[in-house]
């Protein structure tokens, strides 16, 4: 299998104050970025680089440091609640000993910092954000403060993306509607941004998003892969990302671990209820394994994965069409096989 690199030009875009074009301190910074994209296994990904014993990972999910054009932007009324969450208690952990994950955004250095206090000789040190990769200036603040930084990539199939993400907020119990009605609410708030918009189309158009750090980093510093070959062949990816990081690319990490695989929640009404008071990570830390083994199985429906409706598919091969056409260039891999429909018995109307 490869993995192609890519070739680079540097090119200086938009920045905003409070990022330090010099870091300044001689506290350990990130070696690599995980920049997304949302919705393609990066939460698994993570957990598997976290394995490796020369590679620290940054014990908040999702910092979005360098996401500055996000911060402090309005927001969708059913996604604050779990940023309101995560916020709470912030400071005292950065200042205790973080032994446990959480979620959290940060907006300051001196607490991003914080983030990397437990590194203990680790060759490669990173940090995930999903935000970075849709963020018009992540990729010129994270090459402005650590021009050295090594970034990359797991793009799947928008179409399936879409399909994923609805599925995962279906499940959070913050959404309601049939998918249909969803993309075409999405569809109808455009122009919108992280936070604001429901991102279940724009976050796919990868062209674009991906191009701001082809044009910003050297060759050697990025790498684009696809779920496509994470699914096909999750060893052989792993062993090109640890030999990217510098790392010993032999480790095999437990891929028996698979997280946020999509559910079909039983009863969304009560899940969305649910979530208006109570957190799913709050419950899980709470409640014994067994009972909360028990609990999902009550909540969620067995069986198969669910399918995408055959007109939505072509709905969304439409509108994503153009922009996987210049991905394709931009990669030089052919991805014609995103826009082809499955066989045609095997998929509902609707």
């Amino acid at each position: 299998m490869q993995f192609r690199q890519l070739d680079a030009r540097r090119k200086r875009g938009p920045t905003v104050d409070g990022i330090p074009s010099a870091p300044g301190s001689p506290a350990p910074l990130p070696t690599f970025f995980l920049v997304g994209a949302a919705g393609s296994g990066t939460t698994s990904l993570c957990h598997y680089l976290d394995e490796h014993p020369d590679v620290y990972m940054s014990p908040l999910k999702s910092p979005s440091f360098f996401a500055s054009d996000i911060h402090g932007t309005p927001v969708r009324p059913e996604f604050r609640r779990g940023p309101r969450r995560h916020q709470r208690g912030l400071d005292r952990y950065l200042d205790g000993p973080m032994h446990e994950k959480r979620g959290g955004q940060i907006f300051r250095w001196e607490q991003y910092l914080k983030l990397f206090k437990n590194v203990r000789g680790e060759t490669a040190i990173g940090e995930a954000s999903v935000s970075y990769l849709f963020s018009e200036v992540a990729a010129e603040n994270i090459r402005r403060t650590i021009p050295a930084a090594k970034v990359f990539m797991v793009l799947r199939n928008p179409v399936e993306r879409a399909f994923t993400s609805y599925l995962a907020a279906r499940a959070d119990g913050w959404l309601r509607g049939t998918f249909r009605e969803v993309l075409e609410r999405n569809a109808r708030e455009q122009p919108g941004g992280f936070g604001r918009s429901l991102m279940f189309l724009e976050g796919g158009l990868y062209a674009r998003q991906v191009g701001r750090y082809v044009e910003r980093f050297p060759a050697e510093q990025v790498r684009v892969y696809l779920y496509d070959d994470y699914a096909r062949d999750a060893p052989a990816m792993l062993r090109d990302i640890f030999a990217f990081l510098g790392v010993d690319p032999t480790f095999v990490p437990d891929l028996a671990v698979r997280l946020h695989k999509a559910r079909v929640p039983r009863f969304p009404n009560f899940l969305d209820l649910a979530a208006r008071f109570v957190h799913r990570e709050t419950l899980y830390r709470a409640l014994p394994r067994p009972f909360w083994i028990a609990l999902r199985a009550a909540l969620f429906r067995k069986g198969g994965r669910p399918v995408m409706g055959r007109d939505d598919r072509r709905f969304l091969i439409r509108y994503y069409q153009d922009d996987v056409s210049q991905l394709s260039r931009l990669l030089g891999r052919d991805l014609s096989h995103w826009l082809e429909e499955p066989d045609a018995a095997r998929l509902p109307q609707g």
